[in-house]
C-alpha cells in the first residue's frame, strides 16, 4: 500500500567538507584551523570524528563550536577571530582534552624553496634533516614536525596512538609540485610511534613506514618511532681529527672482523636466549675485535629491516639503526667506544634493492615510487626485491643522504656497499628477452653507474679519511679509480677472484695441488689493477659451503695446518684483508645466523692457537710497512720463486718503501718436509723468522731454522745472495733481515 511519507533529504556540504570527510583533502590548511573573512571576522573549524563536542578557548573565553557535519566537523563564528587559542575535544567517555590545533596559522610548515629545488634536482645530500619526523618547536609549543614523498597521492596523514590511528584527523598539505607533504603535530614527544596513512589515486589506503625514520618498532611490528639523533654527546673527537688528518688511509693496515651483531654472542635468560645489546657489544666485542689485532669492525647491515632471515641485506630503514640491539643513541655509543679504543667500524650498506614487505618503499603511494614500474628493470626475481630507480632525483638524493648521514650523524668510518654487480648490469641474472637495454642498447644500468659515482664523490670529499668498500665481482674496469679519471671512485674492490681461486686451490687434496699452481699465482697477474681487499665473508660458510676448517683437506692435524697456511698466505699478499667471525678460531659448523658462534671450541688447544696466529698476523701486519705500505703498487711485491709446482712451493718478496723493510715469504703447500729448500734473497744478512705458522705456539710441529738463518754467498732464482731452509709441512714461514 503506498504511502505519502516525505523521505528527508539530506544536507547539501560543500565539497571541501566531502573531501574531509572522506579524508581525500590534500589542502587542509586551506579548511581546518582559522578562516578569515573580511573585516577581522571568520570560522575556526576543525575535525575530530570520535568527538562528542568541541570548543575553542582564547583570551576571550570558551566558545562552543556547531556540529556541521555529522562525522565531525566543527565550526564556531567569531566577530573578531583571535590570535591564539586552543581546541577542547570531549568524547563520550573521559575526561575533556585541550591541545593546540595543527592548523593553526602560527604551525603552518614550509620547506625553504632551495631544498625543494635542490631534492627535485637529487642534488640535497642532507634531506635527512628536511624529511621525515624531527621534534620541533613553533610558536613556543614543542611537538613534531613531519615530511613525506609521495607525489602520486591523493591524501597523506599522519597516524599513531595520538590519533587511533585514524587517518582522517592529521591529513597533511601537500606543497605544490615537489611531492612533499608536511604537517606540525603539537604536543607529540621524543618516542611517540607513527607512520603515514597514504591514499594512491586508484583509491587504496596503504599504511606506510617513514623512509626516513630514525627508529622503529622491533620487528614484527613496523610503526616508526620519532628520535633525536642530534642529541648525543661524542667522546670520539681525537679518533675523528686524526682520521681526518690521514693523507692517505689506503697505505695504512687495514684488517677487517666482519661481525653478524645478532649471533656472534647471545645472553641467556629464562631458559631462552637473547641478542646482545650494542652496550653489550661494546663491553664484550669490541675488547674481543682489540686483543686480535683488527683495525676495523664491519657490522652485516644494521639499518632496520623486517626478516631476521635477511640478516639485514633486505633494509627498509636507510637511517633506522635496528632496534633489534637497543636504540640509536646505544648504537652511537658502540661506535663512540670503538673509536676510543683505537677501531673503525664499517657499515655494510644496501641501495641495490629493497623487500617488498606492505609497510615498505614498495608502490609508496600507489605508484612505482621508489621502484621501476617494468619488472624487467625494477625487480630482482632471484631475492623477490626491488630495485631502486635511480634516474629518479628523488630517489638518488634519498640514497645519497643515507649514505651521508651513516658518515656524519653515526661517525662511521666507512660504507661497503653490497651487490654493485647487481646495480651496474641490467642482465644481471635475467635471460636473453627479460631485460631493457639502455639508451645505447647496452647492458650497463647508466643510473647505477652515475649515482655510485656521486656517492663516492661526496663521502670522500666530505669525509677524509672515509672508506668505500665495492662488493664486486664482475671485470668492470675501475672500480677502485677517482671518478676523475673514469672510475666508480670506491677506495677498495673486494678480490673475489682471488677469494674463489684460492678457496679452489686449498680445497685439493695436497698431492693434486702441482697440477693447479696457477690457480695459487694468477691473482698477481692482476693484483694492481684495482686497490684490492682480500675477504672471507660470510658468503663463504654458508649454503653447504662448509665452513674454513671444514673446507680444508686431510686429517685434523692437516686441516688445522692448511688454514694456519692459507691465512698466513692471505696476511702477506698484497691487498687489505676481511675474515669472518668465527673463522679466527675455526668453527667447524657452518654459520647460523639463529645461534651464536661455537665459542665452547676456544678451550680447545688447536682452535686456540689457531686464534693466536691470527692474533699475530694482524699484529705482524701492522707493525712491517712491507705488508701494508704498498699493497696496490706493483713496486710492493716480487717474486722470487713462482714456478715450483713440483713441489709446490712459492716464495716472494714483499716490499716498503724503505728497503731494510724488505719481508721474504715462502710458503709450503703439501704435508711434506722441505729440507735443503734454498731461496734466493734481496741482499745479505741474518735472516729472521718473524713467523713460522708450523710453531708450537699455533699447534704445528715446531719444526723450522731455529729462529732465523745468515745468508750464503750463492747465487740462487737471480739474486746474489741466497738462504738454506728447512720448510715445515704445510707451513708459511715469514722472514726479514
Amino acid at each position: 500500500m503506498a504511502t505519502n511519507k516525505k523521505v528527508k533529504k539530506a544536507p547539501a556540504y560543500p565539497e571541501d567538507i566531502i573531501r574531509l570527510v572522506e579524508a581525500k583533502h590534500y589542502n587542509p590548511y586551506g579548511v581546518l584551523g582559522v578562516i578569515p573573512e573580511e573585516g577581522g571576522s571568520g570560522i575556526i573549524r576543525a575535525f575530530q570524528p570520535h568527538a562528542k563536542s568541541m570548543q575553542v578557548q582564547s583570551a576571550d573565553g570558551i566558545e562552543e563550536m556547531t556540529r556541521v557535519h555529522p562525522h565531525g566537523i566543527f565550526e564556531a563564528r567569531f566577530e573578531s577571530l583571535p590570535t591564539k587559542y586552543q581546541l577542547i575535544l570531549s568524547e563520550r567517555e573521559g575526561d575533556p582534552v585541550r591541545y593546540e590545533d595543527p592548523y593553526a596559522p602560527s604551525y603552518y610548515v614550509t620547506i625553504p624553496e632551495n631544498d625543494l629545488y635542490l631534492i627535485g634536482e637529487g642534488t640535497h645530500y642532507r634531506t635527512y634533516d628536511t624529511m621525515g619526523a624531527h621534534a620541533a618547536e613553533m610558536d613556543g609549543v614543542s611537538g613534531v614536525k613531519f615530511a613525506v614523498w609521495a607525489p602520486c597521492a591523493e591524501r597523506v596523514s599522519v597516524i599513531g596512538d595520538f590519533n587511533r590511528w585514524d587517518g582522517r584527523v592529521h591529513c597533511m598539505q601537500t606543497l605544490g609540485a615537489s611531492g612533499i607533504w608536511v604537517l606540525f603535530i603539537p604536543g607529540l614527544a621524543l618516542g611517540d610511534l607513527y607512520k603515514f596513512e597514504i591514499r594512491g589515486q586508484g583509491g587504496g589506503l596503504n599504511h606506510k613506514a617513514d623512509p626516513y625514520a630514525f627508529s622503529g618498532e622491533l620487528r614484527p611490528r613496523t610503526a616508526s618511532r620519532v628520535w633525536d639523533v642530534h642529541a648525543y654527546e661524542w667522546q670520539d673527537s681525537k679518533w675523528m681529527e686524526e682520521r681526518k688528518a690521514q693523507p692517505n688511509p689506503l697505505n695504512q693496515p687495514i684488517s677487517i672482523y666482519e661481525c653478524h651483531l645478532g649471533s656472534w654472542k647471545r645472553v641467556k635468560e629464562n631458559g631462552e636466549e637473547r641478542f646482545l645489546t650494542y652496550h653489550e657489544l661494546a663491553d664484550d666485542l669490541l675488547p674481543y675485535v682489540k686483543s686480535l689485532g683488527f683495525t676495523h669492525i664491519e657490522v652485516m647491515p644494521i639499518t632496520e629491516h623486517p626478516f631476521d632471515g635477511s640478516w639485514g641485506y633486505q633494509t627498509l630503514g636507510y637511517y633506522a639503526v635496528t632496534s633489534r640491539f637497543g636504540s640509536p643513541d646505544d648504537f652511537k655509543h658502540f661506535v663512540d667506544r670503538c673509536h676510543q679504543e683505537g677501531i673503525g667500524v664499517i657499515l655494510d650498506w644496501v641501495p641495490a634493492h629493497f623487500p617488498k614487505d606492505p609497510h615498505g618503499l614498495g608502490m609508496f603511494d600507489g605508484s612505482h615510487l621508489y621502484e621501476h614500474a617494468d619488472p624487467r628493470k625494477g625487480e630482482h626475481r632471484d631475492w623477490g626485491t626491488l630495485i631502486f630507480n635511480y634516474d629518479r632525483n628523488e630517489v638518488r638524493t634519498f640514497l645519497l643522504s643515507s649514505a651521508m648521514f651513516w658518515a656524519e650523524v653515526y661517525h662511521l668510518d666507512g660504507i661497503r656497499v653490497d651487490a654493485v654487480a647487481s646495480m651496474l648490469y641490467l642482465d644481471y641474472s635475467r635471460e636473453a628477452g627479460d631485460w631493457v637495454p639502455n639508451e645505447f642498447g647496452g647492458r650497463e644500468n647508466l643510473g647505477a653507474v652515475s649515482f655510485l659515482k656521486k656517492f663516492n664523490e661526496i663521502v670522500h670529499a666530505e669525509f677524509p679519511g672515509f672508506l668505500t668498500f665495492a662488493e664486486e665481482s664482475t671485470a668492470w674496469p675501475m672500480v677502485s679509480r677517482p671518478v676523475y679519471l673514469g672510475g666508480l671512485g670506491f677506495g677498495l674492490k673486494w678480490n673475489m677472484g682471488w677469494m674463489n681461486d684460492t678457496l679452489e686451490y686449498f680445497e685439493k687434496e695436497p698431492i693434486y695441488r702441482k697440477h693447479h699452481h696457477g690457480e695459487i699465482t694468477f691473482s698477481l697477474i692482476y693484483a694492481f689493477n684495482e686497490n684490492f681487499i682480500l675477504p672471507f665473508s660470510h658468503d663463504e660458510v654458508v649454503h653447504g659451503k662448509k665452513s674454513m676448517l671444514d673446507k680444508m683437506p686431510g686429517d685434523v692435524w692437516q686441516k688445522f695446518a692448511n688454514l694456519r697456511l692459507l691465512y698466513a698466505y692471505m696476511w702477506t699478499h698484497p691487498g687489505k684483508k676481511l675474515l669472518f667471525m668465527g673463522c679466527e678460531f675455526g668453527q667447524w659448523s657452518e654459520w647460523k645466523d639463529g645461534d651464536q658462534l661455537d665459542w665452547h671450541l676456544t678451550q680447545y688447544d688447536p682452535h686456540f692457537k689457531l686464534r693466536n696466529l691470527v692474533r699475530d698476523l694482524n699484529h705482524l701486519f701492522k707493525s712491517e710497512p712491507a705488508l701494508h705500505e704498498l699493497d696496490f703498487e706493483g713496486s710492493g711485491f716480487e717474486w722470487i720463486d713462482l714456478h715450483d709446482s713440483q713441489q709446490s712451493v712459492l716464495s716472494y718478496i714483499r716490499k716498503g718503501k724503505a728497503p731494510d723493510e724488505n719481508i721474504v715469504v715462502v710458503l709450503n703447500f703439501t704435508p711434506v718436509p722441505r729440507e735443503n729448500y734454498r731461496v734466493g734473497v734481496p741482499q745479505a744478512g741474518y735472516y729472521r723468522e718473524i713467523l713460522n705458522s708450523d710453531s708450537e705456539v699455533y699447534g704445528g710441529s715446531n719444526l723450522g731454522n731455529a729462529g732465523g738463518v745468515h745468508t750464503d754467498t750463492i747465487s740462487w732464482m737471480g739474486k746474489e745472495h741466497s738462504i738454506n731452509l728447512t720448510l715445515p709441512p704445510l707451513c708459511a714461514m715469514v722472514l726479514k733481515i
